[in-house]
């Protein structure tokens, strides 16, 4: 018999006697049995059915515990679901794979959960175990998390309170809870205004527009939409701004972008001791996995040589190489027939889209594509927009003013939409 690693059931076979010489068969057919002695796989599952968290700019952490032996590495996908709670309001949807190195046997990450003025009671919503590797569900792996309402809720809209103004935007730009002292810093720059509407304004305007101008956001979100870029290329939308058309659009999509963008950016707090090395290694981390990605796999085979797996990248980005950054892009192959390196192939997708030709040339799409995605938390064709004109009339905008958000009044804008506001009260 062969011995395999697979956690199996006991197995059945059959063997058959026929065509005898000088006797007789008594008896057929015999069945074998091949009893399964791997240990079997450990499961993975919630610490807890249910975890309670009070509506505020907050969060509720959560743990999943592996159990049993062999502890090899292992991963769970997870995602967060609706029940009455709405992921763009109450709290910040969720997705992201946990990774249990060798003999890990407990790992917890934090749910965002939004403050609003709504008179809700209580609500809840799922958070969700899927595509085990390495381990098998237990239970439970779907767990349920409670968000109790404020006991009053202010008659204004709580976005418009400086303190929860900023931290909504380390929720929704920056996929976690405010550190204490950046926390403090972004809520008294419009609290030192008192009661001066203009001065107000101004300062919101400042507030938002610096979450997407800090190192933090460069080096998660907008390296995730240049990565797509890089890889993938453009898509095209429809626009009727100007008249009936179509334009080239950035081809990341909001479902993808988040996911990715928490992945990367999973625990970084820009200035806290070791971040600059936690981003790099999420960097390495993240881009290792998606060259692997069958979709990425599919669009640049590893049949590629090296020349022409990087000019199909740099083609997509816009040809944004000199010759001296190509050649450094194809040597990370050391003189490969073909891409099969994973690891040459990260590095190279990662050289391009970092890239400075291309962040300058790719910001103002960015910057705006990030307007939906952050305040509004959806794509830019999505209700109630039903193509890519809004998108188009402020990127139009925006480079009128030479990528100055201010006198493009764009992120005011934004920030005093109705549909950014009613995410939040009335």
């Amino acid at each position: 018999m062969n011995g395999d690693n697979q956690n199996e059931a006991d197995e059945t076979f059959v063997v058959n006697l026929s065509s005898p010489t000088n006797s007789t068969i008594a008896d057929a057919q015999g069945v074998g049995t091949i009893v399964n002695e791997d240990p079997p796989l450990p499961v993975v599952q919630f610490s807890a059915l249910n975890y309670d968290a009070q509506e505020d700019c907050t969060f509720v952490t959560v743990t999943v515990n592996r159990i049993g032996t062999p502890l090899d590495a292992a991963t769970v996908d997870y995602f967060t679901s609706d029940v009455t709670a709405n992921g763009r309001r109450d709290y910040i949807a969720a997705i992201g794979k946990i990774r249990f190195a060798a003999g890990e046997t407990s790992k917890s990450f934090p749910l965002l959960i939004n403050e609003d003025s709504y008179v809700e009671g209580v609500e809840t919503f799922h958070i969700n175990l899927s595509n085990p590797s390495g381990v098998m569900l237990g239970s439970p792996s779907v767990a349920t998390v409670t968000i109790a309402d404020d006991t009053t809720e202010p008659a204004t809209n709580v976005i418009d309170d400086p303190r929860n103004f900023a931290g909504q935007h380390y929720h929704d730009f920056l996929n976690r809870q405010p550190d204490q002292s950046g926390w403090d810093f972004w809520t008294n720059e419009t609290a030192s205004c008192g009661g001066d509407p203009q001065c107000l304004e101004n300062k919101r305007i400042f507030v938002s527009a610096a979450f997407y101008i800090s190192i933090e956001f460069q080096e998660t979100g907008y390296l995730v939409e240049r990565l797509y870029k890089t890889a993938y290329g453009d898509t095209m939308g429809n626009s009727t701004f100007g008249g009936a058309h179509q334009l080239p659009v950035p081809i990341v999509r909001f479902n993808e972008f988040f996911p990715d963008t928490q992945e990367i950016g999973r625990g970084v707090v820009v200035g806290a001791p070791g971040s600059e090395q936690l981003l790099e290694n999420n960097k390495v981390a993240f881009s290792a996995e998606f060259v692997q990605r069958s979709r990425f796999t599919t669009a640049l085979p590893t049949t590629l040589t090296p020349a022409q797996f990087v000019d199909q990248l740099n083609t997509n980005a816009g040809n944004v190489l000199s010759t001296s950054e190509r050649d450094a892009a194809i040597a990370f192959f050391g003189g490969a027939a073909n891409t099969t390196n994973m690891n040459a192939r990260a590095q190279a997708l990662r050289q391009i889209a970092e890239d400075q030709t291309l962040r300058n040339a790719e910001f103002n799409r960015a910057f705006v594509l990030m307007q939906y995605f952050g305040y509004l938390r959806r794509n830019p064709d999505e209700q109630p927009d039903t193509d890519y004109s809004g998108f188009e009339f402020w990127l139009t905008k925006l480079n009128q003013f030479n990528g100055n958000f201010v006198q493009a009044e764009m992120v005011k804008a934004f920030i005093i939409s109705g549909e950014y506001r009613q995410r939040f009260g009335q």
